[in-house]
């Protein structure tokens, strides 16, 4: 299996556009800013609902926060949130946005190289395992089992693939795994997988992604007009959720290519 090379990530990601679309990996396909936003908050609700027993009292730990949509939203229901981006512009951008909320610690710095000093009601990592190798991933996870507290979770909200594993190389890499991998990589670690769930804002909004790269792949590049088909597939997605997402497994279809699941993470093996 091919190996990531994180000199070439975090290039890539020391250059990302600081806007909701740029973390989402929604940015050249036209859609309007309120894609994003769109997307965020049904993910948002789906966490709203695997976090409800967690203790408000507690202290969230956001492992590769972004440009801090994730931080600011748990700054409303944590006593303490602390947010950690190794991309200087997504961290300037964190730091902005949790200025008005004193409960969020944000820090510049490199994942790996964390290291806890509290105990935690919820670990979030949303995206941060597709762009570490194997061998980091059960390294962050097991420095993390120890620091959670008893009754609390590691929310992973990853991309994913169908079957296998899937490593993307050039510019921007990453490595999408299926399902069964992850529960594999997790039960290394020492954790057992409570609850997975399909992110279907997520693939409502990868399903618009993947028919405007169609779209540009047979267009010629002078009459695309992705501004527009961008907001009009964006639009048509939206007004049709939730059934469109749905449509591809009635015809029997693998699409999109690329899906997503958030994984509810507790200590203690299976």
């Amino acid at each position: 299996m091919a190996e990531l090379d994180y000199a070439g990530v975090n290039q890539y990601w020391s250059k990302a556009r600081p806007s909701i679309l740029g973390p989402y990996m929604m940015d050249g396909f036209g859609f309007p800013t309120g894609a994003g936003r769109f997307r965020f908050h049904g993910e948002s609700r789906i966490v709203s609902r695997l976090i409800r027993e967690l203790d408000s009292n507690g202290t969230v730990l956001d492992l590769g926060c972004g440009v801090g949509y994730w931080a600011e939203y748990f700054a409303g229901r944590f006593a303490k949130v602390v947010a950690v981006e190794a991309s200087l512009p997504l961290y300037e951008a964190t730091r902005r946005r949790c200025t008005p909320y004193p409960n969020v610690a944000a820090i510049h710095g490199d994942v790996l190289a964390f290291e806890p000093e509290d105990h935690y009601e919820l670990v979030f990592l949303g995206g941060m395992l597709m762009y570490l190798n194997e061998s980091d991933v059960i390294s962050l996870l097991r420095k993390l089992v120890p620091f959670l507290n008893s009754g609390g979770i590691i929310l992973c909200r990853e991309t994913t693939v169908r079957s296998g594993t899937v490593t993307r190389q050039g510019e921007y890499q990453a490595v999408y795994r299926c399902v069964s991998m992850y529960r594999e990589l997790f039960q290394q670690c020492g954790l057992s997988v409570a609850h997975v769930e399909r992110n279907v804002p997520y693939v409502l909004m990868q399903m618009g992604c993947e028919l405007v790269k169609k779209w540009k792949a047979i267009i010629p590049r002078r009459v695309q007009c992705i501004h527009v088909v961008g907001h009009m597939m964006y639009w048509a997605l939206r007004l049709g959720n939730p059934w469109i997402a749905r449509v591809p497994a009635v015809l029997g279809r693998a699409f999109p290519e690329l899906t997503n699941h958030f994984f509810v993470l507790q200590a203690g093996t299976c």
